[in-house]
């Protein structure tokens, strides 16, 4: 059994998706453009595949309809989210037009996977539009939420990826929430895959309008983060 058939096992993956993975895996090994240095199959399953699907463990994962992964960069955990929800529309958002290209060749495999070339503060059309965020090891927490809260509808969650979080950080996050419409919703520990031995899922949810003034021109949020001062 491989890696990649265990995961899936693991989490009851359609066998549509598992096939659409199988396919990414392969292109990510063999294309130059892959905007990552893990390219073997096998460890790309665990530390991309299995990381990814860690997240759906929580149910407001599970049961997410339309989905935006922010900073998508390779694919993750965007693809893999897409393979294990197809009832799910799942947007890969990308600031970067290289990474673009390449997403789009892998979103073939995937029906629901729609590549967006914009940032996250450039992105009218998604505007309180998602019951779900994502980000995968992409910027600190304050900044984080100010990208997600207003692409979210009302009871929308932010799950962002992350190791290690300094004390300091969790304190702006949490007063970055409080500014954006946002609370804390816990923070959900990752066991069961090598790879993501350091990993936690932070959960924020929104609870209330996020301020007209956000969000801020691009660039802001991660040069005057909210909640660090």
């Amino acid at each position: 059994m491989t890696r990649l058939e265990a995961i899936a096992r693991r989490f009851a993956l359609p066998e549509a998706g598992q096939a659409a993975l199988a396919a990414i895996l392969a292109l990510q090994a063999a294309d130059p453009a892959a905007p990552t240095s893990v390219r073997d199959p096998a460890e790309a399953a665990d530390r991309h595949v299995a990381d990814a699907l860690v997240a759906l463990e929580l149910a407001d994962v599970r049961g997410a309809v339309v989905i935006a992964d922010l900073g998508a960069g390779a694919g993750w955990p965007g693809l893999a989210l897409a393979a294990a929800l197809p009832e799910a529309q799942v947007f890969l958002v990308e600031s970067a037009i290289r990474h673009c290209r390449y997403l789009e060749r892998t979103a073939v495999h995937l029906p629901n996977a729609h590549v967006v070339h914009a940032r996250a503060e450039e992105w009218p059309d998604g505007l309180g539009a998602h019951d779900l965020v994502t980000a995968r090891a992409l910027a600190a927490l304050p900044v984080l939420c100010e990208y997600a809260a207003p692409l979210l509808a009302m009871d929308g969650v932010l799950v962002a990826w992350k190791g290690a979080v300094p004390a300091a950080e969790l304190t702006a996050g949490a007063r970055a929430a409080e500014a954006l419409g946002l609370v804390p919703a816990g923070i959900h520990p990752v066991t069961p895959f090598p790879a993501a031995e350091h990993r936690t899922l932070h959960m924020f949810r929104k609870r209330a309008p996020t301020p007209p003034r956000f969000p801020r021109r691009p660039g802001m949020a991660v040069k005057r983060p909210l909640g660090t001062s």
